[in-house]
């Protein structure tokens, strides 16, 4: 079953990480998908202690969701090692006419070349044009004859070569082998085989014949061999013994990566005209083959989105994904898909107060570890029940979450929002921790939060913060930034902004100046901060 990611919004915070966990484990407790939590940023100090103090590993960490390699329906021929005979890889082809190759391997696994149908086919044309084979393997010769060993000097012997001839009748004098550099097939034949062993071949192949017990002991360095086939079969079947590393290409091989995105591939298949590629794995092994008309359907990355409902704060690679589910509390924004979807979005302060009642929903009580966490996610983004944003059914939930757990919400308060500074830190982490980008009305945003209890020693670094902020209007061309050091204790938030000061004083406080105001009451980005702005630009 193909894996379903659930994600939250780029530089996660813990409501975002939470709420994605959260929502994995509800669909895969009820058996309906193999979900996984995922996030697309760093953990930050605040969330990973959460993810400490109830035994929990941060998500898996991805990059994007556009489609790879690994997405597609590629085919999974069997690998052959390079000393495997060429007959056992053409009753492969034949077998299953839609392999157009097979990938031949080192004792790794790793790529040594391959083989078609085609590379087979060329070489035994050029067989009967030049029928002297080489270093046959004993092994390979014995096994694609179906036949056996007639005398110990065959069992000396590990390799075998010669021009391979069809013994003629005696009265065919010029035709008769005469260099001890020959592998003699004949059939019912005693006085040909007693003149192969006294020239002294390198091999006798009878067929569909037994061999006397005094020509068997005839010593002779000679190789003889028995097999069921008729002499035209078997001289065949010789040159479909040899090892296909000899058979198959080598040079100019291109492969791909199972990380290797389809865009990508495709252009290099233009730049080739190859019938299918090798696929390797990440150490470099062989798992695989692909071909163009894999990539007409590629199978599509499925995601669930939690927290957000905006491209620019969703994972990379979004508009090549499946988008299945949107559960949020945020503004509607300008994310599209093809087909209908479950949308869930309430007026809540956090996206894991609307899955904590998906489970209430669904009859299923979460684990009390897991139950502290959500407890503390909805304290961390409602701001210890301060922000406007908060509702009764938030501070409802979390107590419901808090008692299963067996947790005080005061001291989770405290443990959180303790952790959001470090002096330790730099001011570009800092403003990036919990950092979102927003696109209204033609004007392109970027804003930062840091929740905390001593906004004032935190302005200390003012001239650090707006340094980063400048570096940052350069990088991404922001109209604005903005930097929220929201309060707990002093329910305001001290703004540093970036960009036109009028626009400042004309959303939120005409005492804006040098770069920097207090905003009292003040405590949500989605519900305060980016309404504002709205409505000044329209």
């Amino acid at each position: 079953m193909d894996t379903i990611y659930v994600t939250g919004h780029r530089n996660p915070d813990t409501d975002s990480i939470v709420s994605a966990m959260a929502y994995a484990a509800l669909r895969n407790a009820l058996g309906e998908g193999q979900y996984r939590a995922a996030r697309i940023g760093h953990i930050s100090d605040e969330t990973q202690i959460v993810l400490d103090r109830f035994g929990f590993s941060a998500p898996q960490w991805i990059k994007t969701v556009r489609t790879q390699v690994r997405d597609l329906d590629y085919d999974t021929p069997p690998a052959l090692s390079s000393a495997v005979a060429v007959s056992r890889a053409w009753s492969i082809l034949t077998a299953d006419r839609s392999i157009a190759a097979i990938p031949v391997t080192n004792e790794d696994g790793s790529l040594y070349g391959l083989l078609s149908s085609g590379d087979i086919a060329a070489y035994d044309m050029r067989s009967i044009e030049h029928p002297f084979v080489d270093q046959i393997p004993v092994f390979n010769l014995v096994s694609v004859l179906e036949g056996r060993i007639l005398n110990e000097a065959g069992n000396l012997l590990d390799s075998i070569s010669g021009e391979v001839t069809i013994a003629m009748p005696q009265s065919c004098e010029n035709l008769l082998f005469k260099s001890k550099d020959s592998i003699v097939v004949c059939g019912d034949q005693p006085d040909m085989v007693r003149r192969a062993l006294e020239i002294g071949v390198k091999c006798v192949i009878v067929c569909q014949a037994e061999l006397s017990e005094e020509l068997r002991n005839y010593p002779t360095d000679t190789c003889i061999i028995s097999t069921p086939f008729e002499a035209y079969r078997a001289v065949r079947l010789i040159y479909q013994s040899i090892p296909v590393a000899r058979v198959c290409r080598t040079e100019n091989l291109e492969c791909f990566h199972l990380d290797d995105f389809v865009d990508d591939v495709r252009e290099g298949m233009l730049r080739s005209r190859y019938r299918c590629y090798p696929i390797l794995d990440e150490n470099e092994r062989v798992v695989g083959t692909l071909s163009r008309y894999h990539l007409i359907r590629p199978r599509r990355k499925r995601v669930v989105l939690v927290d957000h409902n905006e491209a620019a704060q969703s994972v990379p690679g979004l508009d090549q994904a499946d988008i299945l589910e949107i559960i949020d509390h945020h503004r509607l924004a300008d994310i599209q898909t093809g087909n209908p979807i479950y949308f869930r979005n309430e007026p809540v302060g956090s996206t894991t107060t609307i899955i904590a009642g998906m489970y209430q929903e669904r009859g299923l009580m979460p684990s009390p570890k897991l139950a502290g966490m959500m407890a503390a996610a909805i304290v961390s983004d409602t701001v210890m029940f301060k922000s406007p944003t908060c509702t009764r059914r938030d501070r409802s939930m979390a107590e419901r979450m808090a008692r299963i757990a067996n947790v005080s919400l005061d001291e989770l308060g405290q443990q959180i929002f303790s952790s959001s500074w470090s002096d330790d830190k730099t001011a570009k982490e800092l403003l990036f921790s919990d950092f979102k980008e927003f696109h209204i009305a033609e004007h392109s945003l970027g804003v930062g939060q840091i929740t905390c209890v001593n906004s004032e020693h935190i302005l200390k670094r003012k001239d650090e913060f707006i340094a980063e902020m400048k570096a940052a209007v350069e990088r991404k061309k922001y109209d604005m930034v903005l930097l929220m050091l929201t309060d707990v204790l002093l329910e305001g938030t001290q703004l540093l902004y970036l960009g036109d000061e009028e626009d400042i004083r004309t959303a939120f406080s005409q005492d804006a100046k040098n770069h920097s105001v207090f905003l009292p009451k003040v405590m949500s980005r989605k519900k305060q901060v980016i309404p504002a702005l709205s409505a000044m630009w329209g």
